[in-house]
């Protein structure tokens, strides 16, 4: 019958009145108790005395019941706060009743009020553990129908037993909505090692195995442990990855919604917490100034990098915002994102950077002063493929962003470039480095300043290596590799553009900015660690194939090419690439050449991208009989250091 009683719908959540009234006939109960006490559990009381002061305890302890709010509580969800609530309005109907007690001694307005002091002290303690334990007693009788029940309970451990740890057991176990028990905390503190908190078990982090997790029926392990380094994170998740529970991780506290965390941020740990780099702290307060009352221009704006550009761009004071993409449905998609946000001061406009025209009628019409140029090819197989996209995006619209921006008097342009530019091995790494490279010779022509930037793979951007692999594994699998020793930089859209945007801000003009990106990721680790964070196993439930490097692929990326070397910025993280000398005359009409060449002698377009940028070696392409007579010893040798 208790059962039905507390598993019923509609007395899950028991009326305040109910809770009102039932800790009244507690008080009441307790009011009795304490004249038994004060009297030596005799009668030896005026008992008909005791009978009139009843209503006078009522009325001062529902108005401090009524202050408090503490009948407003959910009773199977007690919790500290609850319990401090109860305290406050005993204290306070307490104090009360003695003042009327005392104010009525010296004005004697009713002999029936005239209740020893005493007996107010008792009953206030009586009340207190009375009204505590009642709560603990229903609590404790519905967790344990509630684990006897089974079904829709779920065990948890939390990891970590400090504060953060404490706080999300109590957002765990005072969410209405679903039924969860933790087992146990798990901390490295010796200290806190087998003690209690919130009736909730410390253990050592010893005690994690499959067996005990079987054992104690666990399905969950949430981190809990704030301003953690991912390095440390990666080495904890390997520990517990391998047991067949789900892991979990708590947000940081700055991004708990109002300072409260909700069981909607307790999230599965994604790899990109687990990556072994330190994020890059930037200097806002550079880009504020290099903002302020200025038009900007993004140009790619919907795509991954260029919408968190654009995110980040409008959290500034500017004068006016334009954003050029080609790709119509992204744009609108940006358009609503902002609106929704409350920013309203941009204007979209689909364009085409290779339409020449169109772009000086833009530029004329919205006299942009800072351009953030992200428009670009970047599908390696896809643009070794359609190498004449490639140069016509990627070269030929970046050299007539670069022309009309001169013409135009922009004062600055910040070209986003990639580290596959450096010593490149496909089509899309030559035509980045290309269009660096006429950046670089317009640098010395005109009053605009050309900053580039140079960065590896972003985390989640369209057809990175992430989201894939998370559509393999919704599929069953197999997760498709290319090569077992594959590695790879990452690094998260947001720093990418803050990169981008503080290299705008810092940048005097002809820099190539890169950064320290930690150490590179192999991607078989990577793909072998989303199968186990997804709750699966490798091989047995998804297996990974291996499929080849795919024409144009490296297995290794780099930062810096042959002959260069870094200077130091005033930010330890980012640096200045010193590239080497070129002859920018000749350069510059090669370049030309190839833009020309690309439109009417496609065959020349290849050939002609291999003697501007030496450096490009092809790799596992039909691309490469173009290397034999261009390869001079230099290259030969470094081919054999790689080898």
């Amino acid at each position: 019958m208790i059962e039905r009683f507390l598993f019923n719908r509609e007395w899950k959540v028991v009326s305040k009145w109910t809770v009102l009234t039932f800790d009244i006939a507690i008080v009441t109960l307790s009011f009795v108790l304490a004249y038994l006490i004060r009297f030596n559990l005799s009668l030896n009381f005026d008992v008909d005395m005791l009978k009139k002061q009843i209503p006078l305890v009522w009325c001062m302890f529902i108005v401090g019941f009524l202050i408090t709010g503490s009948y407003k509580g959910v009773v199977r969800h007690t919790g500290i706060k609850d319990v401090y609530n109860i305290f406050n309005a005993i204290c306070l109907s307490s104090i009360g009743l003695i003042v009327c007690i005392v104010a009525n001694r010296y004005f004697g307005f009713i002999d029936a009020f005239t209740i020893p002091l005493s007996i107010i002290i008792i009953n206030s303690l009586i009340a207190f553990i009375g009204l505590t334990a009642a709560r603990y007693f229903f609590k404790s009788i519905y967790d344990y129908l509630i684990s006897k029940k089974g079904g829709n309970v779920k065990n948890v451990i939390i990891y970590g037993a400090g504060e953060s740890g404490i706080i999300t057991h109590h957002t765990l176990t005072n969410h209405s909505k679903m039924s969860v028990r933790v087992v146990g905390f798990i901390d490295d503190d010796l200290q806190k090692v087998g003690k209690h908190i919130n009736g909730v078990r410390v253990f050592s982090k010893e005690v994690l195995s499959e067996e005990f997790v079987l054992i104690q029926g666990i399905s969950e392990i949430i981190f809990c442990i704030q301003r953690i380094e991912p390095n440390k994170l990666r080495l904890l998740v390997d520990e517990v990855v391998n047991l067949p529970v789900k892991v979990k991780i708590v947000p940081p506290i700055e991004d708990w919604i109002n300072g409260e965390l909700k069981m909607s941020q307790i999230k599965n740990v994604q790899i990109e917490d687990l990556l072994n780099r330190q994020s890059i702290e930037i200097h806002n307060d550079n880009v504020n100034k290099d903002f302020f009352g200025q038009t900007i221009m993004v140009t790619g704006a919907a795509g991954s990098i260029g919408s968190e550009l654009v995110r980040q761009i409008c959290r500034h004071k500017y004068e006016g915002l334009i954003l050029i993409d080609q790709a119509e449905s992204a744009l609108y998609d940006l358009q609503q994102e902002l609106k929704q946000s409350g920013f309203h001061n941009f204007i979209p406009i689909v364009g085409d950077v290779t339409d020449k025209r169109n772009m000086q009628n833009l530029i004329n019409e919205h006299r942009p002063t800072r351009f953030f140029h992200a428009a670009a090819y970047k599908h390696v197989p896809l643009m070794e493929a359609n190498p004449y996209e490639a140069v016509k995006v990627n070269v030929l619209g970046t050299k007539n962003l670069v022309d009309l921006c001169i013409d135009h008097n922009v004062e600055k342009f910040v070209f986003v470039s990639t580290d596959k530019a450096v010593n490149p091995t496909n089509v899309m790494g030559a035509s980045k480095r290309i269009a660096e490279m006429y950046i670089s010779c317009r640098q010395q022509e005109g009053k605009t300043k050309f900053i580039t930037t140079r960065f590896g793979n972003v985390l989640g951007s369209n057809g990175s290596v992430i989201p894939l692999f998370k559509k393999q594994i919704e599929k069953g699998g197999p997760l498709t590799v290319t090569h077992k020793d594959i590695t790879r930089y990452f690094m998260t859209i947001p720093e990418a553009s803050q990169l981008v945007l503080e290299a705008g801000a810092m940048g005097k003009g002809g820099e190539i900015f890169i950064f320290d990106m930690g150490e590179s990721v192999k991607i078989f680790d990577l793909a072998k660690n989303m199968i186990k964070l997804s709750g699966l196993r490798y091989p047995e439930d998804i297996d990974i194939k291996f499929t080849g490097l795919r024409p144009g692929e490296k297995l290794y990326e780099e930062l810096l090419a042959n002959g260069e070397n870094t200077l130091p910025t005033y930010h330890e993280k980012i640096m200045i690439s010193k590239v080497r000398d070129i002859d920018y005359n000749l350069i510059k009409s090669i370049i030309d050449e190839l833009c020309v060449s690309n439109l009417f002698f496609k065959d020349n377009v290849i050939p002609l991208m291999k003697k501007i940028v030496p450096e490009y070696i092809s790799n596992n392409s039909h691309y490469c009989k173009f290397d034999q007579k261009g390869k001079n010893p230099e290259q030969i040798k470094l081919d054999k250091v790689l080898d």
